[in-house]
Protein backbone atom coordinates (compact mmCIF):
# COMPACT_ATOMS: atom_id res chain seq x y z
CA UNK A 1 0.00 0.00 0.00
CA UNK A 2 1.22 3.57 -0.46
CA UNK A 3 2.91 4.92 2.20
CA UNK A 4 1.31 8.21 1.52
CA UNK A 5 -2.24 6.89 2.00
CA UNK A 6 -2.21 8.03 6.15
CA UNK A 7 -1.83 11.65 4.80
CA UNK A 8 -5.69 11.23 4.05
CA UNK A 9 -7.83 12.49 6.80
CA UNK A 10 -10.73 10.08 5.81
CA UNK A 11 -13.76 11.97 7.30
CA UNK A 12 -13.23 15.06 6.03
CA UNK A 13 -13.17 13.79 2.40
CA UNK A 14 -16.48 12.19 3.00
CA UNK A 15 -17.65 15.31 4.52
CA UNK A 16 -16.52 16.95 0.95
CA UNK A 17 -17.86 14.40 -0.96
CA UNK A 18 -21.37 14.85 0.61
CA UNK A 19 -21.49 18.69 0.01
CA UNK A 20 -20.20 17.93 -3.76
CA UNK A 21 -23.73 16.05 -4.37
CA UNK A 22 -25.66 18.10 -2.40
CA UNK A 23 -23.68 20.73 -5.02
CA UNK A 24 -24.10 18.37 -7.76
CA UNK A 25 -28.10 18.12 -7.22
CA UNK A 26 -28.69 21.65 -6.83
CA UNK A 27 -26.95 22.04 -9.89
CA UNK A 28 -29.44 19.40 -11.88
CA UNK A 29 -32.30 20.97 -10.61
CA UNK A 30 -31.15 24.34 -11.56
CA UNK A 31 -30.04 23.75 -15.04
CA UNK A 32 -32.26 21.01 -16.50
CA UNK A 33 -35.21 23.62 -17.10
CA UNK A 34 -32.90 25.58 -19.47
CA UNK A 35 -31.40 22.57 -20.88
CA UNK A 36 -35.11 21.09 -21.51
CA UNK A 37 -36.54 24.32 -22.52
CA UNK A 38 -34.12 25.13 -25.08
CA UNK A 39 -34.57 22.19 -27.31
CA UNK A 40 -37.79 22.79 -28.10
CA UNK A 41 -36.07 25.59 -30.38
CA UNK A 42 -31.97 24.33 -30.99
CA UNK A 43 -30.42 21.25 -30.31
CA UNK A 44 -27.35 23.28 -30.23
CA UNK A 45 -28.10 25.36 -27.74
CA UNK A 46 -29.86 22.77 -25.15
CA UNK A 47 -26.43 21.15 -25.63
CA UNK A 48 -24.68 24.52 -24.51
CA UNK A 49 -26.63 24.26 -21.36
CA UNK A 50 -26.30 20.98 -21.16
CA UNK A 51 -22.09 21.43 -21.45
CA UNK A 52 -22.32 24.36 -18.62
CA UNK A 53 -24.42 21.99 -16.17
CA UNK A 54 -21.30 19.21 -16.63
CA UNK A 55 -18.66 22.43 -16.25
CA UNK A 56 -20.59 23.54 -13.22
CA UNK A 57 -20.17 20.07 -11.85
CA UNK A 58 -16.33 19.87 -12.67
CA UNK A 59 -16.04 22.97 -11.27
CA UNK A 60 -17.67 21.73 -7.97
CA UNK A 61 -15.65 18.53 -8.36
CA UNK A 62 -11.83 20.69 -8.26
CA UNK A 63 -13.09 23.44 -5.27
CA UNK A 64 -14.66 20.92 -3.07
CA UNK A 65 -12.88 18.25 -3.44
CA UNK A 66 -9.84 18.87 -4.70
CA UNK A 67 -10.39 16.84 -8.02
CA UNK A 68 -8.20 17.81 -10.81
CA UNK A 69 -7.30 16.91 -14.52
CA UNK A 70 -4.75 17.13 -17.29
CA UNK A 71 -4.93 16.18 -20.75
CA UNK A 72 -2.16 14.92 -23.21
CA UNK A 73 -3.38 14.94 -26.73
CA UNK A 74 -5.40 17.85 -27.36
CA UNK A 75 -3.91 18.02 -30.84
CA UNK A 76 -5.32 14.85 -32.16
CA UNK A 77 -8.85 16.02 -31.70
CA UNK A 78 -10.30 16.63 -34.93
CA UNK A 79 -12.98 19.15 -35.96
CA UNK A 80 -14.52 16.43 -38.43
CA UNK A 81 -17.19 14.10 -36.39
CA UNK A 82 -15.38 10.79 -35.70
CA UNK A 83 -16.10 8.15 -32.62
CA UNK A 84 -14.49 8.46 -29.94
CA UNK A 85 -13.66 5.02 -27.76
CA UNK A 86 -12.99 5.80 -24.17
CA UNK A 87 -11.81 3.46 -21.09
CA UNK A 88 -14.49 4.01 -18.83
CA UNK A 89 -13.30 3.60 -15.07
CA UNK A 90 -15.73 6.41 -13.18
CA UNK A 91 -18.77 9.10 -13.94
CA UNK A 92 -15.92 11.76 -14.48
CA UNK A 93 -15.00 11.14 -17.87
CA UNK A 94 -18.60 11.14 -18.94
CA UNK A 95 -18.82 14.76 -17.50
CA UNK A 96 -15.75 15.69 -19.09
CA UNK A 97 -15.23 14.31 -22.25
CA UNK A 98 -17.92 16.63 -23.82
CA UNK A 99 -16.48 19.57 -22.47
CA UNK A 100 -13.87 19.51 -24.95
CA UNK A 101 -14.45 17.68 -28.32
CA UNK A 102 -16.56 19.65 -30.61
CA UNK A 103 -20.01 18.72 -30.61
CA UNK A 104 -20.55 15.35 -29.41
CA UNK A 105 -23.54 12.75 -28.31
CA UNK A 106 -23.00 9.62 -25.93
CA UNK A 107 -24.28 6.25 -26.90
CA UNK A 108 -26.10 5.09 -23.52
CA UNK A 109 -28.03 2.92 -22.16
CA UNK A 110 -31.81 3.32 -22.44
CA UNK A 111 -32.82 2.87 -19.55
CA UNK A 112 -31.27 6.05 -18.08
CA UNK A 113 -34.43 7.73 -20.09
CA UNK A 114 -36.45 6.99 -17.11
CA UNK A 115 -34.17 8.52 -14.68
CA UNK A 116 -36.54 11.84 -13.64
CA UNK A 117 -34.97 15.34 -15.04
CA UNK A 118 -31.29 13.58 -15.66
CA UNK A 119 -33.16 11.34 -18.22
CA UNK A 120 -35.41 13.98 -19.87
CA UNK A 121 -32.08 15.73 -20.41
CA UNK A 122 -30.79 13.02 -22.29
CA UNK A 123 -33.63 12.63 -24.26
CA UNK A 124 -33.41 16.44 -25.15
CA UNK A 125 -29.83 16.47 -26.43
CA UNK A 126 -30.57 13.55 -28.61
CA UNK A 127 -28.40 11.08 -27.10
CA UNK A 128 -28.59 7.65 -28.92
CA UNK A 129 -30.44 5.56 -26.49
CA UNK A 130 -30.20 1.95 -27.01
CA UNK A 131 -31.12 -1.24 -25.47
CA UNK A 132 -28.27 -3.34 -24.83
CA UNK A 133 -29.96 -6.64 -24.69
CA UNK A 134 -31.26 -6.67 -28.26
CA UNK A 135 -27.70 -8.02 -29.35
CA UNK A 136 -26.70 -7.17 -33.24
CA UNK A 137 -30.16 -4.95 -33.30
CA UNK A 138 -28.61 -2.55 -30.91
CA UNK A 139 -25.68 -2.12 -33.13
CA UNK A 140 -27.67 -1.91 -35.86
CA UNK A 141 -29.79 0.83 -34.08
CA UNK A 142 -26.44 2.64 -33.09
CA UNK A 143 -25.02 2.69 -36.83
CA UNK A 144 -28.28 4.63 -38.17
CA UNK A 145 -28.25 6.81 -35.59
CA UNK A 146 -24.52 7.50 -35.41
CA UNK A 147 -25.22 8.18 -39.29
CA UNK A 148 -27.97 10.69 -38.53
CA UNK A 149 -25.96 12.45 -35.63
CA UNK A 150 -22.65 12.86 -38.01
CA UNK A 151 -24.38 14.30 -40.78
CA UNK A 152 -25.62 17.15 -38.68
CA UNK A 153 -21.89 17.68 -37.56
CA UNK A 154 -21.90 15.93 -34.13
CA UNK A 155 -18.91 12.95 -33.18
CA UNK A 156 -20.19 10.15 -31.39
CA UNK A 157 -19.39 8.95 -27.78
CA UNK A 158 -18.96 5.06 -26.81
CA UNK A 159 -17.77 3.11 -24.04
CA UNK A 160 -16.09 0.23 -25.64
CA UNK A 161 -16.21 -1.72 -22.38
CA UNK A 162 -20.37 -1.15 -21.88
CA UNK A 163 -19.95 0.26 -18.20
CA UNK A 164 -17.57 1.37 -15.61
CA UNK A 165 -14.59 -0.65 -15.24
CA UNK A 166 -12.74 -1.49 -11.67
CA UNK A 167 -9.05 -0.26 -11.92
CA UNK A 168 -6.81 -3.13 -12.64
CA UNK A 169 -9.43 -5.64 -14.04
CA UNK A 170 -9.11 -7.44 -17.14
CA UNK A 171 -10.40 -5.21 -20.42
CA UNK A 172 -13.26 -7.09 -22.21
CA UNK A 173 -13.73 -4.57 -25.23
CA UNK A 174 -16.79 -4.75 -27.39
CA UNK A 175 -17.32 -4.50 -31.10
CA UNK A 176 -19.72 -2.13 -31.64
CA UNK A 177 -17.80 0.94 -31.74
CA UNK A 178 -15.49 -0.45 -34.25
CA UNK A 179 -18.56 -1.61 -36.72
CA UNK A 180 -19.79 2.07 -36.24
CA UNK A 181 -16.56 3.23 -37.31
CA UNK A 182 -16.33 0.67 -40.25
CA UNK A 183 -20.08 1.92 -41.26
CA UNK A 184 -20.09 4.91 -41.15
CA UNK A 185 -16.16 5.50 -42.64
CA UNK A 186 -14.90 7.53 -39.84
CA UNK A 187 -11.98 7.47 -37.62
CA UNK A 188 -11.30 6.48 -33.78
CA UNK A 189 -10.50 8.82 -31.56
CA UNK A 190 -8.90 6.56 -28.27
CA UNK A 191 -9.17 8.38 -24.90
CA UNK A 192 -7.46 6.18 -21.79
CA UNK A 193 -8.66 7.68 -18.56
CA UNK A 194 -7.51 6.97 -15.21
CA UNK A 195 -10.19 8.77 -13.36
CA UNK A 196 -11.21 5.89 -11.30
CA UNK A 197 -7.91 6.15 -8.98
CA UNK A 198 -9.81 9.29 -7.65
CA UNK A 199 -13.38 8.55 -7.80
CA UNK A 200 -13.77 4.62 -8.10
CA UNK A 201 -16.57 2.96 -9.29
CA UNK A 202 -19.29 2.32 -6.76
CA UNK A 203 -17.12 4.51 -4.64
CA UNK A 204 -18.26 7.48 -2.43
CA UNK A 205 -15.24 9.52 -1.30
CA UNK A 206 -13.76 11.23 -4.16
CA UNK A 207 -9.85 11.52 -3.74
CA UNK A 208 -8.08 14.53 -4.39
CA UNK A 209 -5.44 14.74 -6.93
CA UNK A 210 -4.74 15.14 -10.36
CA UNK A 211 -6.51 12.91 -13.19
CA UNK A 212 -4.94 12.13 -16.85
CA UNK A 213 -6.57 12.00 -19.92
CA UNK A 214 -4.56 10.86 -22.67
CA UNK A 215 -6.13 11.16 -26.44
CA UNK A 216 -4.35 9.29 -29.03
CA UNK A 217 -3.97 9.88 -32.58
CA UNK A 218 -7.17 9.72 -34.90
CA UNK A 219 -7.44 5.62 -36.37
CA UNK A 220 -8.24 5.24 -39.82
CA UNK A 221 -11.32 2.98 -40.43
CA UNK A 222 -10.43 2.96 -44.17
CA UNK A 223 -10.00 -0.40 -45.58
CA UNK A 224 -10.10 -2.01 -41.94
CA UNK A 225 -12.76 -3.88 -40.43
CA UNK A 226 -14.16 -3.65 -37.13
CA UNK A 227 -12.43 -6.69 -35.80
CA UNK A 228 -8.77 -5.16 -36.49
CA UNK A 229 -10.07 -1.43 -35.27
CA UNK A 230 -10.86 -2.64 -32.07
CA UNK A 231 -7.71 -4.53 -31.58
CA UNK A 232 -5.85 -1.14 -32.39
CA UNK A 233 -8.00 0.69 -30.30
CA UNK A 234 -7.81 -1.78 -27.27
CA UNK A 235 -4.12 -1.79 -27.76
CA UNK A 236 -3.62 2.14 -27.65
CA UNK A 237 -5.80 2.80 -24.37
CA UNK A 238 -4.95 -0.39 -22.97
CA UNK A 239 -0.85 0.79 -23.24
CA UNK A 240 -1.67 4.35 -21.94
CA UNK A 241 -3.58 3.15 -19.24
CA UNK A 242 -0.45 0.73 -17.85
CA UNK A 243 1.15 4.08 -18.02
CA UNK A 244 -0.88 6.58 -16.52
CA UNK A 245 -2.12 4.31 -13.74
CA UNK A 246 -0.52 4.22 -10.03
CA UNK A 247 -1.65 0.78 -8.00
CA UNK A 248 -2.82 1.40 -4.32
CA UNK A 249 -3.27 5.19 -5.04
CA UNK A 250 -5.54 5.37 -2.58
CA UNK A 251 -6.64 3.35 0.60
CA UNK A 252 -10.22 2.52 -0.79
Amino acid sequence: MNPDNNKYNKPLLVVRSTIYWIWSIINTLLMALPVLVSAIFSQRLSLYFAHLWLKINLVGLRIICGLKWQVEGKEHIPQSPCVVLSKHQSTWEAYFLPTILPPTVYVAKRSLAWIPIFGWALIAVRFILIDRKSGSSAINQIVKQSLDRMAKGYSVIIFPEGTRVPVGAEPNYRIGGAVVAEKTGTGILPVAVNSGEFWPRMGYIKWPGTITVSIGPVIDSKGKQASQLIKETEAWIESRMQEITVPDRFPY
